[in-house]
């Protein structure tokens, strides 16, 4: 990366280029109109005020001239721009369209360090798995019992005080058809599962598709004593009062579970990105592709999904495929979601949000390559369908949208005990799992403590990498061991369930 000069004093530089094949730079702070920045050797005046994260041409770049950004192309200028101009969704235009075909050119993976012995105190439950919460879940199979659900957590925090029985409402599990009921039933079973979980009751109403023992056995082979099953319509009686009954005894069970020290190797993070800006493939996923590495080292498991915003720099994850069996695996990956957008009439390339443009992304494939840096530098080991376990250890890829709270569920249900949640806009979400926040650029980290864990922002200013990835991995370790994230601490949890079908 090349640090341009500060102009006019400031402490500072003034434009970042990532990369020597750049014809763009980023600003690294807001620039004015008329400012003279010396660049490398050059010195380009700056054409209209540019907002912080944004792109400046540091050439001349005809009319449909390809941008530059991490050294690969982000998009083409619709219009010749000057050397100083300011690039934005208005004047540079995606490359993408529909399905490719792809070819396997493996690369080698950088070697990754040896395990090192470090710890985190987990619950080890029956199965083997380990969970960093010991909490008490209630999840309905249809959402025509979302009501009960809410009143039982709410009766239980009035007895005894109880903020470890958390409620999971949803709007599905009846008046579905094929993969759509599929998919509810997948991440249902995904959170019945979870090691997160010290016990669970399920409850169901009874005249719903997503019937409970049918269920009950999609889950397959559970912990009789910490997961329970109520049909509603068969409860004679307070429905309510039976279920308190269930609850207590749940409860009442997880009291004796203990923290034990657990190596790395048992953590699974899942990698996701969301209200992205400039900053996010310069700070925060980078920073999470080195702990991704990290995990992976340890033994452990690191899944990337955000299918759709992986276009653009897909090609840099199928280089880094095991074997030719996942570079498949993969490709089916890619166009699978293409296909899936084409299928209903949409541009591949729509995105990214209004709010990632205004924070300085102008495409899918600028948004992709800064994405994709959480993954670090592993091999890729295995996809993952939606709503599935992974089963490999090192890095994998799920099948998931962008779309936040949708691709979180999905990493939580693919057994990620724990979410690191990339922002640079900021979010206050959280899924069934802890979610932890890293900002992008350390004003955001001060102006919305409430939302934010970790602030990546001081990379922008020099910090090394290497010293903020060792703060980073020690706050990791204490969330798995038991500290809050902002989002538990507010108690903003949520699930969303992928929906791609029609509702009876």
């Amino acid at each position: 990366m090349n640090n341009m000069d500060a102009g006019n004093g400031g402490t500072r530089p003034a434009l970042l280029q990532i990369n020597p094949a750049d014809n763009v730079a980023v600003a690294l702070r807001p620039l004015r109109g008329g400012e003279r920045i010396r660049c490398g050797q050059v010195e380009i005046d700056i054409a209209e005020n540019v907002p912080q994260g944004h792109k400046v041409a540091l050439r001349e770049i005809p009319e449909g001239g390809m941008v530059i950004k991490y050294g690969a192309p982000i998009g083409h200028v619709v219009c010749k721009c000057q050397a100083g101009a300011w690039l934005n969704e208005r004047n540079v235009h995606t490359n993408l369209e529909g399905l490719l075909s792809y070819e396997y050119h493996p690369v080698p993976c950088p070697s990754l360090d040896s395990p090192d012995g470090r710890t985190f105190m987990g619950y080890r439950r029956k199965n083997g798995l380990v969970g960093v919460r010991n909490e008490v879940w209630i999840i309905p199979t249809v959402g025509c019992v979302n009501g009960i659900v809410r009143e039982l957590a709410v009766r239980m925090r009035v007895e005894c005080g109880a903020q470890d029985v958390v409620p999971f409402t949803h709007d599905y599990g009846c008046s579905q058809l094929g993969d759509d009921h599929l998919h509810t039933m997948k991440i249902l079973r995904g959170m019945v599962r979870h090691p997160n979980a010290g016990a669970v009751l399920v409850v169901g109403l009874g005249c719903e598709n997503n019937q409970v023992e049918q269920f009950r056995q999609f889950c397959g082979d559970i912990d009789d004593e910490r997961v329970k099953f109520v049909t509603v319509q068969e409860v004679k009686g307070n429905e309510a009062d039976y279920c308190m009954s269930v609850l207590r005894e749940l409860h009442r069970r997880i009291q004796d579970d203990v923290r034990t020290a657990c190596p790395l190797s048992e953590l699974t993070i899942g990698l996701k990105c969301g209200g992205s800006d400039g900053f996010s493939g310069i700070t925060a996923n980078p920073l999470l592709g080195v702990f991704s590495d990290y995990i992976v080292a340890q033994g452990g498991r690191s899944i990337l999904t955000e299918v759709p915003e992986m276009f653009g720099a897909e090609m840099l994850l199928m280089s880094r495929c095991t074997d030719r069996h996942v570079f498949d695996q993969v490709v089916a990956l890619i166009n699978d979601f293409k296909d899936y957008y084409l299928s209903h009439g949409q541009p591949v390339g729509e995105n990214p949000s209004p709010g990632n443009k205004a924070g300085g992304i102008s495409t899918l494939e600028e948004k992709a390559l800064g994405c994709t840096q959480k993954s670090g530098t592993s091999p890729v080991r295995a996809v993952v369908a939606y709503g599935d376990a992974v089963t490999e250890r090192g890095l994998s890829l799920l099948y998931a949208p962008g779309n936040d709270l949708v691709a979180s569920t999905a990493l939580a249900a693919a057994g990620c005990q724990l979410v690191l949640f990339s922002t640079g806009r900021g979010t206050p979400f959280g899924t069934f799992v802890p979610t932890m926040k890293i900002s992008t650029n350390t004003l955001l980290a001060r102006n919305k403590p409430r939302w934010i864990d970790f602030d990546a922002g001081p990379l922008i200013d020099g910090v090394d990498m290497h010293e903020l990835a060792r703060s980073f991995a020690d706050q990791v370790i204490r969330i798995a061991s038991g500290e809050p994230t902002q989002n538990e601490v507010n108690g903003y949890r949520d699930m969303a369930i992928f929906k791609t079908g029609v509702t009876l």
